[in-house]
């Protein structure tokens, strides 16, 4: 399993455990989620999307 596969996995695996604790007071749907996403992506430039454009695919120096 990659790296990334690993990382997207607890992210989910913390969620979920973070979800089961709570009451429910503060339900947030799941279309909200997925619109507030949209807009934050749409929001962030190129560059610090995962086009190795930008950020540590441009700034690691080869050894």
């Amino acid at each position: 399993m990659a790296q990334r596969e690993v990382s997207s996995l607890a992210n989910t695996v913390n969620a979920t455990r973070t979800f089961l604790r709570g009451d429910g007071r503060y339900h947030i749907s799941l279309d909200k989620v997925i619109k507030t996403m949209n807009e934050t992506g749409a929001d962030m430039t190129v560059k610090y999307k995962e086009t190795a454009r930008g950020g540590l695919a441009v700034n690691i120096i080869e050894c």
